[in-house]
């Protein structure tokens, strides 16, 4: 037998696939589904992860493959890395990714970790994604996928240089309808299985309910002001809304509103047209670099401050602290406090932090990127 890894198992058909794949390779695989949380928890409604059919799933795969099975208790790390980031997050204001920070600290952190005290050097999952190494310095970054619509490379920019040389993404090179024909050529069960669309913990997208239901408090009204401070109305928790957001506001206006900022210490809104939403540059902290030690001047890149949207032009620059000031050639929409952002250079990644300030056109005047 060859090398042995651990294949992160969800139950869906892409860590099927990828479980598979290895197995044709030689590996030695070892499939592994995470409980990351208590059946109390969480009230199970819609398409989410991690259920207890996807358990059976996982396990009816590693029948089928010939491979032993497992699941681990990882609730303990969820609810500190995960659910209680996320709980924190909001409380300031910010609209945290927790999908992000399970890949963080819960597959390349504690299933890692896992896989050591097994003796096991690598582990695997169904990300769409692949592995470089970096020609001038040596180091590994994560690449883009081939399927461009499959990519989620954004997701993983915070892996460490340790964590890439023990990780194996075998659908890098895959698109998702090769995925499925695998999958349905080996009889899996879950071939035509749908992809899970809500965040595990949040059934059917709703994040008040679970903050609600996690920290027993329940949100509490507040004005909304507009941009010269006047009152226009009531919301119903700043909790519920996020930058961008129109829905749910329920003001009467000549024309749409959308929320501009928020304010957790005062409980209140700033509403505006979809204009105000728009900014050109930001600041970032908590960065991993990939293809690069550090930034150590001005660099062209292009970013993402979303998961589902194009890499844009932009300059990048280092700031105090280990900061990043990044400036975009073109102004983006509801730039968020608590979402990742990506820095690529083609089909690379730089390396990846989190957006901490939107910068308003006068104090983005207050910090020129060097060359302009």
């Amino acid at each position: 037998m060859g090398e042995t890894v651990l294949v992160a198992m969800s139950g869906g058909v892409d860590s099927s696939v990828a479980a598979w794949l290895l197995c044709q390779q030689g590996y030695s695989c070892v499939g592994v589904t995470m409980k990351l949380y208590q059946n109390e928890t969480v009230d199970r409604k819609g398409h989410t992860c991690c259920a207890l059919e996807d358990v059976e799933d996982a396990r009816s795969v590693a029948r089928k493959l010939g491979i032993p099975y497992y699941v681990f208790n990882f609730s303990d790390v969820f609810a500190q890395k995960v659910l209680d980031k996320f709980v924190s997050s909001y409380a300031r204001g910010d609209t945290p990714n927790p999908c992000i920070d399970c890949n963080r600290y819960l597959k390349f952190g504690a299933l890692l970790h896992r896989a050591r005290e097994l003796g096991i050097s690598h582990i695997a999952t169904g990300h769409y994604a692949r592995i470089f190494q970096i020609p001038e310095n040596g180091r590994l970054a994560v690449g883009k996928a081939v399927d461009a619509d499959r990519d989620q490379s954004y997701v993983l920019a915070s892996m460490t240089q340790q964590q890439l040389r023990q990780t194996l993404f075998p659908l890098g090179g895959l698109t998702k309808p090769e995925v499925r024909s695998i999958a349905e050529a080996q009889g899996f069960c879950n071939a035509r299985k749908h992809d899970s669309q809500d965040i595990c913990f949040v059934p059917n997208g709703d994040y008040t309910g679970f903050l609600e239901h996690y920290t027993g408090q329940l949100s509490v009204p507040g004005p909304i002001f507009d941009q010269t401070g006047q009152v226009l109305g009531q919301h119903r928790g700043a909790v519920r809304y996020t930058v961008g957001q129109h829905k749910g506001l329920s003001l009467s206006a000549a024309e749409p509103l959308y929320v501009c900022a928020k304010s957790m210490v005062d409980n209140a809104l700033t509403v505006g047209p979809e204009a105000a939403l728009y900014s050109r540059a930001l600041l970032s902290d908590d960065w991993v670099w990939g293809a690069i030690d550090a930034l150590t001047g001005p660099r062209r890149v292009t970013a993402k401050i979303r998961y589902r949207q194009r890499a844009c032009p932009a300059t990048a620059e280092p700031g105090e602290d280990g900061t990043v000031l990044l400036r975009f050639d073109s102004p983006q929409r509801a730039i968020t406090p608590g979402q990742a952002v990506v820095l690529y250079d083609g089909e690379i990644v730089l390396g990846g932090g989190t957006i901490s300030r939107v910068l308003p056109p006068d104090e983005t005047d207050r910090h020129p990127v060097q060359g302009d």
